[in-house]
Formats: C-alpha cells, sequence, structure tokens
C-alpha cells in the first residue's frame, strides 16, 4: 500500500469515527429527550385525568370518558386506567381496548410512586395519586406518534449525511494526501538522478520550514559527507600511487644498472644496499598506508577499555627510544594525580599508542637537538598530553592541512616521511571522540595537544 492510500485511509477511519460518534450522540441525545418530553406528557394526562375524577364531583366516568376522547391534546391510542388500593378498577378511558400490564407493576408503583416503562410499542407510566384517604394507582399509555415519526426522519439524515461525509473525505484525504506528498514525489525525482559521477548534486531545499524541506537538507548532508567519502578515497589512491611509484622506480633503476654491465663485487655490494634501503622504505610506507587505510573505515568493532593514559605515554616512549636511542624525551605532570585513575581514559590502547608515537616521533625528528617535552595533566572532565619541540614550526596555512593525508609542509620535505603520520592521529582521536589541536609558528617549534574524556 502506498503512503499516500496510508495516510487518506487513516484520515477517513479517523474522520469517520467522529462522524460516527457525533451523529450517535446526535441520535441518543433525541431519542432521550423525546421519551422524557413524552413520559411527562404521560404524567400530566394521568394527574388531570385522576383530579377531574376525585375532585370534581360533577363529573363522572362517562363524562370524564367523553372529555379525554375529545380534548385538543390527546394522544395516539391513549389509554388512562385508575385502580384503588384492592386492585379494582375504577376508572378506564376505554371499553373495548383493555390495557394490559404486569401483575407486578401497580405494587412497584406504589412503592416508588412513579414508574416508567413500555408497553409494547407504547409508553406507560404508572404514578401513585393520595388524596381524601384514599391511594390511587393512575396507569397512562399511548403511541409517541409524531416523535418516532421525527426520530425516523433523524435516523435517515443522519444516515445519508453519514455516508456523504465519508465519501467526501476519502475524496478530499486522497486529494488532500496526493498534494502533501507530491514534494516527496519530486525529492525521488532528484535523488534518482544522483549518481556517483555527479555527487556534487543537490535536492532542492525550498524555504526549510517544514519537515519535507528538513528531510532534503539531511540528504544534503549525507550526500556531502558521502562526496568527501569519495573525494578522500580518490584522493587516497592518487597519493598511494604516487608515494609507490617513487621507490618502486628507484628499485627498478638500481637492478637495470645492476643488470646493464658486469659490476665489481663492491659495487654489486652498494647496490643491494640500495635495494635494502629501498625496499625497507616501501615496507614502511606500506605499513602507513595499511594503518591509514583502516583508520579511514568504520572501526566500531575497535575493542574499548579503560587506560592510563600516562601508561599510553611510557609505552609509546619506551617503543621510540628502542628504535632512535639518540631521540630524548622528557615527561612531565603538569599535576600529580591523586589517585591511580586520575589519567584514566576509555579507548583502544594500540591505537593511543600509535598516536602518542606518531607524535613523539616528529617532535623529535624535526627538532635540531632530537628532544621532545611532553606535559601530562587533567582539566575537569578531560585528560590531556602535549608534546613540544624546537622544530621548524608551522604557518597557519600549514596549520590548515597538516591532518590530510599525504600533506607535508614545504618545510618538511628534506626530512623523512610520508606525510600519513598526523592523519592517522586525527582519524584516531574521532574515533576516541576525542580533540587533538596544534600550537605552531615558523622557527619556534609546535606543540601538539590530545584531549580525551576521563573514564
Amino acid at each position: 500500500m502506498t503512503i499516500r492510500n496510508r495516510i487518506s485511509g487513516q484520515f477517513t477511519l479517523i474522520v469517520a469515527s467522529i462522524l460516527i460518534g457525533f451523529s450517535l450522540l446526535i441520535y441518543l441525545v433525541s431519542a432521550t429527550y423525546r421519551r422524557e418530553e413524552f413520559y411527562e406528557r404521560l404524567k400530566n394526562k394521568a394527574r388531570t385525568t385522576v383530579r377531574f375524577l376525585v375532585e370534581v364531583k360533577e363529573v363522572d366516568n362517562d363524562l370524564l370518558r367523553i372529555i379525554d376522547r375529545n380534548t385538543l391534546t390527546a394522544l395516539i391510542d391513549e389509554k388512562v386506567l385508575i385502580l384503588n388500593e384492592k386492585n379494582e378498577l375504577v376508572y378506564s378511558s376505554v371499553d373495548d381496548h383493555p390495557v394490559r400490564y404486569q401483575p407486578g407493576l401497580l405494587d412497584t408503583v406504589r412503592k416508588t410512586h412513579e414508574v416508567e416503562t413500555t408497553n409494547g410499542e407504547n409508553e406507560l407510566v404508572g404514578i401513585l395519586y393520595e388524596a381524601n384517604g384514599q391511594r390511587l394507582v393512575v396507569l397512562a399509555s399511548a403511541y409517541d406518534q409524531f416523535g418516532q415519526s421525527k426520530l425516523a426522519n433523524l435516523r435517515l439524515t443522519l444516515f445519508w449525511g453519514l455516508l456523504g461525509g465519508i465519501a467526501l473525505t476519502v475524496g478530499l484525504g486522497f486529494f488532500f494526501a496526493g498534494q502533501s506528498l507530491q514534494p516527496i514525489g519530486h525529492i525521488n525525482q532528484q535523488v534518482q538522478t544522483i549518481t556517483a559521477r555527479n555527487l556534487r548534486q543537490r535536492l532542492d531545499e525550498g524555504r526549510r520550514q517544514d519537515e519535507i524541506d528538513q528531510l532534503a537538507v539531511n540528504f544534503n548532508a549525507v550526500l556531502q559527507r558521502l562526496e568527501q567519502a569519495f573525494e578522500q578515497q580518490r584522493s587516497f589512491v592518487s597519493h598511494a600511487s604516487h608515494e609507490l611509484r617513487t621507490p618502486l622506480a628507484a628499485l627498478k633503476s638500481e637492478i637495470q644498472l645492476g643488470l646493464r654491465r658486469p659490476l665489481s663485487a663492491e659495487r654489486h655490494t652498494e647496490i643491494l644496499q640500495n635495494l635494502l634501503t629501498d625496499t625497507d622504505r616501501l615496507i614502511a610506507l606500506s605499513n602507513s598506508l595499511l594503518v591509514l587505510a583502516r583508520t579511514l573505515e568504520n572501526l566500531e568493532a575497535v575493542t574499548m577499555r579503560v587506560v592510563r593514559l600516562d601508561d599510553v605515554l611510557f609505552t609509546a616512549q619506551d617503543e621510540l627510544l628502542a628504535t632512535h636511542p639518540d631521540y630524548i624525551v622528557h615527561v612531565q605532570y603538569d599535576q600529580i594525580p591523586d589517585s591511580d585513575t586520575g589519567t584514566s581514559v576509555v579507548g583502544n590502547e594500540a591505537l593511543l599508542v600509535r598516536v602518542v608515537l606518531n607524535l613523539l616521533d616528529n617532535a623529535c625528528k624535526y627538532a635540531p637537538d632530537h628532544r621532545a617535552q611532553v606535559r601530562i595533566g587533567t582539566q575537569g572532565d578531560y585528560v590531556w598530553l602535549s608534546v613540544t619541540d624546537a622544530g621548524i614550526g608551522l604557518s597557519a596555512d600549514e596549520k590548515l592541512h597538516i591532518f590530510e593525508p599525504f600533506y607535508r609542509a614545504p618545510g618538511a620535505t628534506e626530512f623523512a616521511g610520508f606525510g600519513v603520520g598526523l592523519a592517522i592521529c586525527a582519524r584516531i582521536m574521532e574515533l576516541h571522540a576525542g580533540q587533538i589541536q596544534v600550537d605552531s609558528d615558523p622557527g619556534k617549534g609546535s606543540t601538539f595537544k590530545v584531549i580525551l574524556k576521563k573514564a
């Protein structure tokens, strides 16, 4: 079932329920009013008849019967009975049509003084009249032809009005549902034209005032992120191909040189040493590309647990010094933690070690004295770690691109590297809902600061 039909059906069901409920209410109220009004007329007729019979001495049964039959307010099939305490008939307004009633009705009237009931199609009332030491039971019965006719007309009017209202609701519901969903149909047509080759195309966002406009805005935001992901993928492939081509070209040149003519053993050794160097560089680049590719994937399966950021720092320091014994890392606490959990965060220890290791390696590599100054501390609900060096520094424009994959500042080209370390750090921090900040000036060194929420 389409949304249009479902909305139209639900709207029709709601309106039809309201109309049916409203019609039933009108009918029940009208029927109740008719019944109560007619019972009141019967009671008045009963009281009037018994008063004429008891209180007016000039009126006997025959005269009263003539009065009942010729009164202007006579009711259809009207019957009035008066009975004494012995249940003997004192007066009857008709002779040829006896009034049938339940045997216990008279006792009920004497107990409750008034009774309202039915006698076939007729309404019947019974009242207790006490005067001059007499306790008389008066039964009045009649058929409310006029009231029943009005109810029948009301039923017919409500029935056809209800059918017409439901039919009109179906038509209007279908029409207005189509009008309301027309913008969604327009969005569907636009979405069908978007492919991987034209991700720059955007949906019409209208005035951004209703939910459909907001849907277009959100979809455009998704397209923007998707376009960025495709651009990152294309950039990754392009840069990876470029970076891989350089050591591969060097390997090919060395091999061709070795095969061109007979060489001395020393020359062969030199070529093999160059091949080993280029191979190591190729392996290092491949490892960096692999790590970067993994951090660009959805790493929801990464195991997170509580780790101490200072333990992560010392692990990274040990790994760095094992590879580069000439590097110097000086660690200082901004404030000694009050407990062992003062620097605890929730994260993946291996990934956090890689972040700190990359920052330490960069600081020592670019600093003339190969020294890195590390500070660790807490602030409110956060733990931070900063790495400072006295290296080449970064300009304001370079700081905008420093976390992009394969980007290398002009002053860093003379140092070994591929430009993926900081991109990996930024992605890992994003996975940990943390921040990585940089403060740097050309020729004055740099400070990279990592901020994570406490566990």
